[in-house]
């Protein structure tokens, strides 16, 4: 989650978010990313993307078996399904996004049974860390 945090503090004007994908030794950093909306004026240039799609470079293919998605705040939905769909195992973030949170507290897209993929959840790791970086950037607004 440190590498994440570090990651969210490149993020520049944008919110504050980071993520790193990890390989299924859980020390090898195949993607990192923090959020690039407002900087590349994508609307999908999310942390989670962003470290899935440089993971999935690195890998030359698009399945994450394997790897662990560490990201500094909870996936919106958006996050989620990409998440299913590059088959990530285990999606570690440490605060919660009671407004578009969807691994477990608005929406729980990364565990619905109706999808054919379900990785693992971990939250809270180092939340009040995350949340500060958060909280700290938009009391500066």
């Amino acid at each position: 989650m440190r590498l994440a945090l570090d990651e969210a503090g490149r993020a520049g004007a944008d919110v504050p978010v980071g993520a790193v994908v990890l390989a299924s030794d859980g020390t090898t950093v195949l993607g990192a990313g923090h959020n690039e909306r407002e900087a590349t004026g994508d609307p999908t240039a999310h942390a989670e993307v962003l470290a899935i799609r440089r993971a999935a470079a690195d890998l030359g293919e698009w399945r994450l078996s394997g790897c662990t998605l560490v990201v500094t705040l909870e996936p919106c939905t958006m996050c989620a399904g990409a998440l299913v769909q590059s088959r990530v195992d285990r999606v570690v973030y440490g605060a919660r996004d009671e407004k578009a949170g969807a691994a477990g507290s608005l929406w729980d897209v990364v565990r619905d049974r109706r999808l054919n993929h379900r990785p693992e959840v971990i939250e809270g790791v180092l939340a009040d860390d995350c949340a500060r970086i958060l909280t700290e950037f938009f009391r500066s607004r």
